[in-house]
């Protein structure tokens, strides 16, 4: 298998310590504090690690505080119900002696019922597509540390946008966008393995869709941005090493907030996850004070 893939892999199976009780370490991927879909792909997989039989099919999440790469986040799992049909649990992430992100899972038994979905986006598939790390260098040249940094980083998935990212000069677009996903390498045949990888690479790129119509890009203007709080639902089996179109649109952004929605399509057309997160964005008039002390820094 991929090294990179493996060893995120490894990063999401967690360390038990207690029945209820799991550690897991972090891995910079290029950004300022530990990735949000780590967060969420550890603490669902803490869920899965107290059920048994049953998938998950929703999940809801808030981030509270910056998460630190350089210590261990512990998570608690608090088995809240367990019934006929359906299974609850909450995981609470800890670092320092203080909550970073709390998550509320929802799992039930495999069942057959009503049937109906949206229709895929008519976009180009992934074949000829470029992977968002395929940057000339003499643009590489011109772009922030940060930028460069997260740009050159190897990653778990490839992730090919329909639609070119301008990191030179960007453009003020309609709040959506369109990008296709897929794991490195083929993955074990385990659902929850894929369900967690999922809801991993389901924070990628979603917040910023509420940046688009204002012509920002992470990285490069002076803006903070922050995921809030996040949601996922499952519809159906999903296989993360094959090709998904992650769709994304952003009906709102107010209050120094933003709102993004998102889709998981197979390549055939099936509706097979949805997405949703706010996040805050904060557009500052001069640069960011990179003390912790400085207020526009704050969440």
């Amino acid at each position: 298998m991929h090294p990179v893939l493996e060893d995120l892999i490894t990063l999401l199976q967690l360390e038990r310590i207690e029945d209820n009780i799991f550690r897991g370490e972090s891995r910079d991927i290029g950004s300022s504090q530990v990735f949000g879909g780590q967060v969420l792909g550890q603490a669902l997989s803490a869920a899965h690690h107290t059920v048994d039989g049953r998938v998950a099919h929703s999940l809801h999440a808030y981030f509270l505080r910056r998460g630190d790469m350089a210590a261990p986040i512990i998570y608690e799992v608090d088995r809240s119900r367990d019934g006929g049909s359906f299974s609850v649990r909450r995981v609470v992430a800890i670092q320092h002696g203080r909550p970073i992100f709390n998550l509320a899972a929802s799992f039930q038994n495999p069942e057959t019922g009503l049937e109906h979905q949206a229709q895929m986006p008519d976009v180009p598939g992934p074949d000829g597509l470029q992977d968002v790390t395929d940057v000339e260098p003499e643009v590489l040249e011109k772009v922030p540390e940060k930028m460069r940094r997260f740009l050159t980083e190897k990653r778990p998935f490839e992730v090919r946008p329909v639609r070119p990212i301008n990191f030179e000069k960007p453009e003020r677009l309609p709040p959506e966008k369109h990008i296709w996903i897929r794991a490195v390498d083929k993955l074990p045949d385990q659902y929850s393995l894929h369900q967690n990888l999922l809801a991993y690479v389901s924070d990628y790129e979603l917040l910023g869709t509420s940046t688009l119509p204002h012509g920002l890009l992470f990285g490069r203007n002076m803006v903070l941005m922050a995921s809030l709080d996040h949601a996922l639902w499952f519809h159906r089996e999903v296989c993360v090493d094959d090709w998904l179109l992650y769709s994304f649109d952003s009906p709102n952004a107010s209050g120094a907030r933003g709102f993004s929605r998102g889709q998981f399509f197979t390549a055939d057309g099936v509706l097979v996850a949805s997405s949703a997160q706010e996040g805050l964005i904060r557009v500052l008039d001069e640069p960011r004070n990179s003390k912790a002390s400085d207020p526009r820094l704050q969440v």
